[in-house]
């Protein structure tokens, strides 16, 4: 009795003690953080000092009106630079949740396409697909999951970045178009974007050699990019130390190696391996915007203020603590004693939550808070789920502990193949969608994951020690007296009924 009076408690304040964790954070210092948090962290250093720099070069006499200002920041950004986070706030933006453009504004950069004389438009579309790709993948690979990129008319792209008020930034941020070079394993250049005529997704023999169909990319050379193209596999084939291989470099980064084993004397080439549909694809059309017969100009480039704004989260948060303890106000009328266990253990998800959130740096926005209140229904779903089969067993006339143990075996399997089915979801959501896309799919795959942490473990362990404290009577687990013995309506035995309403709403939604 005495031991499960302590790990009661101990539950209790460490789920107190991990709530003013996740408000305040853990700073310390000149501690120990991620590597990627110190070199982010580096790299917006240098970005503020170039343009504090720039700022200075372009107005001498702010600069003699502003020094002590200027002093007195630059003190306050060595003394923040200075702490390392361990754990960051769930309010540091900086190096925990980063929030999207609806929720704290953002730039925003229009760029419009540059058509030159002679150019077909029939390929206008596709080209302008590309851009839009390749400027989606560069964010992406920057950490701005929740940036926007959309084209808009036939020449156009906009593209909105949050948490970055500085549309100049901003444009630093992005870089320029696409940089397509072929290189061989000493750094040297030997084709580049516009030796290329056209790249194109194939799936077959492309050789003939092949013992099964594959997918593939065909890259079409023009008659400059022939020869060049022939100098460079004869060159790099003729290597016997294993540095036979041609990268091709989009924007300094590698995005195909094939190896070269013999000249290819011919206007097109093929590069075939372990491709799937989607990646020959997506490696033809980043080849295609390394070679785009035109350029882009910023037609427009200013801040952007948040669609939500302050008072907006305000709001939200506060119908999202109403919602929340209308939930716990429920569970603890129907469920009573298990109502009071899920309400803790529901506390307990969301502070692990919030950590997790500051800890994997997750972008936030509209959507992704979607997906976290989703989340937390699923929680509450699999307490009711486990509940249910407590109180069946009650019924059949076993023990409350015999009841517990057993409910939860059996409401094990319910559990997991809801929450696998939503993760595969989920995942599918994370590799294949972009955007705002990828932040619902983040929170609410890590909501999922920490809700059937908290339903099959701290949920079990709680009611436990509830009937240590010889909490017994069935009563307080939910089951009321006219229950007792009573049958439940037969929808197996039904089951053509049923299956039918079912599958009339599935086909109706």
């Amino acid at each position: 009795m005495k031991k499960s009076v302590v790990s009661f408690i101990a539950v209790l304040l460490l789920i107190c003690f991990l709530g003013v964790t996740a408000v305040t954070g853990v700073y310390i210092p000149g501690g120990w953080t991620m590597p990627f948090r110190n070199a982010e962290t580096t790299q917006s250093d240098s970005a503020d000092t170039q343009t504090d720099a720039a700022s200075d070069s372009t107005d001498t006499s702010a600069e003699t009106t502003t020094s002590s200002a200027d002093a007195a920041e630059s003190a306050d950004t060595t003394a923040a630079s200075s702490l390392k986070a361990i754990i960051p706030s769930i309010l540091d933006n900086e190096n925990g949740i980063r929030l999207g453009l609806d929720l704290v504004g953002g730039s925003r950069i229009v760029y419009e396409a540059e058509i030159p004389d002679g150019y077909n438009q029939a390929n206008l579309a596709d080209d302008m697909n590309s851009v839009q790709k390749v400027i989606r993948q560069r964010l992406t690979d920057k950490g701005f999951t929740e940036a926007t990129v959309a084209l808009s008319g036939e020449n156009r792209v906009t593209v909105e970045i949050p948490q970055i008020t500085n549309p100049e930034e901003a444009v630093q941020t992005l870089g320029t178009t696409a940089q397509l070079t072929f290189i061989d394993a000493d750094g040297k250049e030997w084709l580049t974007g516009s030796d290329i005529k056209k790249a194109t997704y194939g799936y077959g023999r492309p050789t003939g050699n092949e013992v099964t169909d594959v997918h593939y990319v065909q890259v079409q050379f023009t008659s400059e990019g022939q020869k060049k193209f022939t100098e460079a596999t004869g060159n790099i084939a003729a290597r016997t130390d294993g540095t036979n291989i041609m990268a091709i470099v989009m924007d300094n980064q590698v995005i195909s190696s094939p190896s070269v084993s013999s000249q290819i004397d011919s206007d097109s080439c093929v590069i075939s391996g372990s491709f799937t549909r989607d990646s020959a694809a997506e490696l033809a059309d980043l080849i295609n915007a390394g070679q785009i017969p035109f350029s882009l100009k910023q037609v427009e480039l200013r801040s952007v203020g948040p669609q939500l704004g302050a008072d907006a989260m305000r709001t939200s948060l506060i119908a999202g603590l109403i919602g929340i303890a209308l939930v716990m106000l429920f569970m603890l009328i129907v469920y009573r004693i298990p109502g009071l266990v899920a309400s803790i253990a529901l506390c307990f998800y969301m502070v692990i939550e919030a950590l997790i959130f500051s800890l994997v740096r997750v972008n936030l926005s509209l959507p992704g808070i979607a997906g976290i209140i989703l989340s937390i229904g699923m929680a509450v779903d699999a307490n009711v789920i486990i509940f249910e089969r407590v109180k069946e067993e009650l019924k059949n006339g076993k023990t409350v502990k015999s009841a517990i143990d057993s409910g939860f075996k059996r409401a094990f399997t319910a559990i997991l193949d809801s929450n696998i089915t939503t993760l595969i979801a989920c995942a599918v959501l994370f590799f294949l969608g972009t955007g705002t896309i990828v932040g619902f799919a983040t929170t609410l795959g890590i909501g999922v994951i920490v809700s059937m942490f908290t339903a099959l473990t701290v949920t079990h362990f709680l009611l436990n020690r509830m009937v240590d404290f010889r909490v017994r009577n069935p009563k307080a687990y939910g089951l009321r007296d006219r229950e007792a013995g009573k049958q439940r309506f037969a929808i197996l035995k039904n089951f053509k009924i049923f299956g039918g309403i079912s599958a009339l709403l599935v086909v109706t939604g």
